[in-house]
């Protein structure tokens, strides 16, 4: 039973997924600093309120704190952002250059000089017209 454990455990994708989960986390934390310590007061100042958490409305007693939410809000797009541009960006960039075109087949057919119809690059007679054809190039 514990082998069985041992083997999934050590199996490359959960390791993989596992340090990924932790790169995520640390670099979530780093977005989050950015956004908290000079991304929402950059863009606070530019609307004359240093931070939205304190905006709210009161309706029959209840009190909605839509602040927050833009806080979030500009959190999440900050970090999409953020790992589009500094992440996904740069890997595809990467992964197009690292692609290779594959090679072109070789052809294996060629045009009757006579009448330009189509025929097997190895044959010496036109199937169509009957016209002797030279060896493979045509």
């Amino acid at each position: 039973m514990l082998s069985g454990f041992k083997q999934f455990i050590l199996r490359g994708n959960v390791v993989d997924m596992a340090v990924g989960v932790v790169v995520g986390a640390a670099f979530a934390s780093v977005v989050g600093a950015l956004t908290k310590g000079l991304l929402t007061p950059l863009i606070g100042a530019l609307v004359k309120a240093p931070d939205f958490s304190g905006l709210t409305f009161t309706l029959n007693g209840s009190k909605f704190l839509y602040g927050e939410f833009l806080n979030a809000l500009i959190s999440f797009l900050l970090v999409a952002a953020a790992v589009y541009f500094f992440v996904v960006t740069p890997i595809n960039a990467l992964v197009a250059r690292m692609r290779k075109a594959p090679a072109p087949a070789d052809p294996t057919t060629k045009k009757c000089p006579e009448c330009l119809s189509e025929i097997p690059i190895d044959a010496r007679r036109c199937a169509h017209c009957a016209q002797p054809v030279a060896g493979k190039a045509a």
